[in-house]
């Protein structure tokens, strides 16, 4: 029987906002929750900030050895055997929850009880905190078929936290999915858990999410992130292949069917654009030399060279 009705889990390497974030969640309106936090072998301060809150609902544990951002997903799914709660959510050791965010989900379940997977709207914060933007709305209900199309047409963004989760049908379905840096991590992860049930959306904006050069959107290798558009592919054809849609998003299932290669093509070219937000010729060379191996042409590198200069100078 679970211990507490919410798990918050912080696999922590950063330091730098890592009091913010815990003081975001001590700060909760619902007390009725764990805070897990899972120091990566970090070489900075995690343990000394986390010692100074004294606070019973704090459950500290420190990796032997650092697992580090090529294998983040493992974190979470330590993180997930550690916890003791109904419901998880991973949060970023940079990033806020809003006071009511436990709240909120709190109002989702209560609405859609027999789900295993609930989601929010969030807001882009900075460096300093400061609002930047927000994610867009979402229906209050939806089946997979829909979530899976919107977000392969970019149409929507979300973050590992998000989401929250029933953890015994997490659990169940093999914990959260693995691919390199978790890039795409938190869509299939959501995708499995409502293939069955759908998921429900709350659109107040309850989690606050921080865009820094150090988050691994920003950061990571560029060569991995690719690997891991090509899994997600992979995955996503034995899904289709796998899961029959509800009869509400027939439509929607056949044209995924028949379009999955082009989004999966596109996918492969926003991720060379993000790669050459930064030195693009030399990133647009080394796409050059590794061409073959991930199926892109020279146009293709061509493309996202051209889209990543024109958000530059945006």
């Amino acid at each position: 029987m679970s211990k507490n009705k919410f798990s918050i889990c912080i696999p922590a390497y950063k330091s730098k906002y890592l009091q913010e974030c815990i003081d975001s969640i001590l700060s909760q309106t619902i007390e009725d929750f764990e805070l897990i936090i899972l120091n990566d072998f970090s070489p900075e301060p995690i343990e000394e900030i986390v010692l100074k809150n004294q606070d019973p609902r704090i459950r500290y544990f420190k990796n032997e050895k650092n697992v580090g951002a090529y294998d983040l997903v493992d974190n979470w799914n330590k993180c997930l055997e550690l916890s003791t709660g109904e419901y998880i959510v991973i949060m970023g050791d940079d990033d806020r929850l809003a006071p009511d965010y436990l709240a909120e989900f709190e109002n989702l379940i209560l609405n859609y009880p027999s789900l295993n997977v609930y989601h929010c709207r969030s807001k882009i914060i900075d460096d300093d905190g400061n609002d930047v933007m927000l994610t867009p709305s979402l229906p209050a209900f939806e089946y997979v078929y829909d979530s899976i199309w919107h977000r392969l047409r970019q149409l929507r963004s979300n973050y590992i936290s998000d989401y929250v989760y029933n953890t015994s049908a997490l659990k169940a379905q093999g914990g959260f999915y693995k691919l390199p840096l978790a890039w795409g991590s938190d869509d299939i992860t959501a995708f499995i858990a409502s293939a069955k049930k759908g998921i429900a959306h709350s659109n107040k904006p309850v989690f606050e999410y921080r865009s820094n050069r150090l988050s691994i959107t920003s950061t990571g290798n560029d060569l991995h992130k690719m690997m891991a558009d090509v899994s997600y592919s992979d995955w996503l054809g034995d899904f289709l292949k796998n899961n029959p849609p509800h009869p509400s998003e027939k439509v929607i299932f056949e044209h995924l069917l028949k379009e999955k290669d082009k989004y999966m093509h596109d996918k492969k070219l926003y991720t060379m654009m993000l790669s050459m937000r930064s030195s693009p010729f030399e990133k647009a060379k080394n796409w050059m030399n590794t061409r073959d191996k991930f199926g892109l042409s020279i146009k293709d590198i061509g493309v996202a060279l051209a889209k990543s200069m024109n958000s530059n100078r945006s």
